[in-house]
């Protein structure tokens, strides 16, 4: 038997997947000091995508969110995500903002990192893992998992070998954004992967968008996994992860141990449980089997935001279309992993082929970068036809002649205005206007109100659905209108 670590995600890939990173400080922290004593090896919080879309969507201060929400946290270490190469866009971000990012979140308090590339750029991984290291971090190697006919069980234990030889990556953390993998993989996958680890733990991260990803967990535990990352059961499941309370119940039948309090995860679901609700965010998500999900294998969190992008262009009853050509762009581009940016990259392009009605005959600049190899090299060459089409798009040459620019902290201070560490990375990375939007609503909330009564719940409803610009609800003792 073996004793399971537990990593928490309710602040993160939780919110991420069903509330399409729209979880403000004020919803998160009267609960996070109940999560700090919970057990977990890690609370998993900060990311670059969280603080643009606090800044452009909700007029929230991300760094001012992140102070309240850390200093609630006082014994258990903070996770930041980090991608190698790109920082909010799907483009490239500078390695010196890359760098200064990292740092300003250390300062902040964040102790842990999972560090991903998804066409594995080994060397610019190192390159933040040792910076991580200047501030005595925890470091967790990522592993992007995907199914395609060049994702081989080979494939990903070389990854492992290259990754676990890194003196400063601390464990192996494989990450299955579509929730695909079943038993018959992980029974040669991981002990591959065990095998080149060189005794660091294996981490497991898996949405579960077909439903069976506590299955999976429990699968992993048997041949290696034993850290597995979860969220309170209102965050959790359909495009999340699997919950702690299923988790923890599986790992006890089964003879191994943990250190989670299960007595303090009730109030946590139901804080989370109130507040998704009141904001009118999804909350108890479950997903059917479905297999559409093994061939477009978008991820959890990317799921969540397609369909609030079709539902604003009024386009929802097009997803079926949309995700069929999913798939077949991602055969079309040679498998890239279904992760930040190319998860984005293909979805775009998906949606893009199919409103246009003519294929390719819109291309984004990211997708030629992506085909110019300056991401790095594609796992499989991209399908000569539909390279034709890219290299061929208006903006080709001009983006072929221009690689990404690396200019100096000094040279994007000099730019910004001189403006501090923090504010340099929000102008560099957010436009001007979003941020004084921002400014201009003033201080970070310490609390989100929520609905206490069936009244205001049905009010809630009503103002979601109703296309008018103002509601009544009108009872015996009750006379109430709402306006926008």
């Amino acid at each position: 038997m073996a004793h399971i670590k537990f990593l928490d995600e309710t602040m993160r890939d939780g919110q991420q997947s069903l509330w399409g990173m729209r979880m403000q400080a004020g919803m998160a922290a009267p609960v996070a000091p109940i999560i700090d004593r919970t057990g977990y090896s890690t609370i998993s919080f900060a990311g670059s995508s969280l603080f643009e879309v606090l800044i452009r969507h909700c007029q929230e201060d991300p760094w001012a969110g992140l102070d309240l929400v850390m200093g609630a946290i006082k014994q258990t270490p903070v996770r930041g995500g980090i991608r190698s190469n790109g920082s909010v866009t799907f483009g490239f971000t500078p390695d010196a903002l890359m760098d200064l990012w990292m740092q300003r979140l250390c300062v902040h308090g964040v102790r842990s990192w999972w560090i991903y590339d998804v066409l594995f750029n080994i060397d610019k991984m190192h390159r933040l893992a040792k910076l991580a290291k200047t501030f005595d971090c925890a470091v967790a190697g990522t592993m992007l998992f995907t199914l395609s006919p060049v994702h081989t069980d080979e494939y990903y234990a070389d990854k492992a070998d290259k990754l676990s030889a890194l003196a400063e990556v601390d464990s192996l953390l494989l990450y299955d954004t579509g929730g695909v993998l079943d038993r018959d993989r992980i029974k040669t996958l991981v002990p591959a992967i065990v095998a080149k680890a060189r005794g660091k733990p294996i981490e497991m991260h898996a949405n579960n968008m077909l439903g069976q990803s506590a299955k999976t967990y429990v699968d992993a535990v048997e041949f290696g996994v034993s850290v597995l990352h979860t969220a309170v059961r209102p965050m959790a499941n359909g495009p999340s992860i699997p919950s702690i309370e299923v988790m923890t119940q599986n790992m006890e039948l089964l003879g191994h141990t943990h250190d989670i309090d299960t007595s303090l995860l009730a109030p946590v679901a139901a804080h989370f449980e109130r507040v998704g609700k009141t904001a009118g965010y999804l909350v108890n998500q479950f997903y059917e089997y479905d297999i559409t999900a093994l061939r477009h294998q978008i991820p959890g969190g990317m799921m969540g935001t397609l369909r609030a992008q079709l539902v604003q262009q009024n386009m929802l009853d097009r997803l079926p279309a949309v995700l069929a050509e999913v798939g077949q762009v991602r055969r079309e581009l040679g498998y890239p992993g279904m992760a930040t940016p190319f998860a984005q990259l293909v979805g775009t392009l998906a949606v893009l082929n199919i409103v246009t009605g003519k294929r390719y005959s819109v291309v984004p600049d990211e997708v030629i970068q992506y085909a110019a190899g300056f991401y790095g090299d594609p796992v499989a060459p991209i399908d000569p036809n539909v390279l034709d089409q890219i290299m061929a798009a208006p903006r080709a040459k001009e983006i072929l002649a221009t690689p990404p620019p690396q200019p100096s902290v000094e040279e994007l201070r000099r730019q910004h205005g001189g403006v501090d560490d923090d504010e340099l990375i929000l102008r560099a990375l957010v436009p001007a206007a979003d941020i004084d939007r921002m400014r201009a609503a003033g201080p970070v909330k310490q609390s989100f109100p929520t609905l206490s009564s069936p009244e205001l719940e049905q009010v809630r409803i009503l103002m979601n659905t109703a296309t008018t610009p103002y509601v009544r609800l009108k009872t015996e003792a009750l006379d109430l209108t709402l306006r926008r």
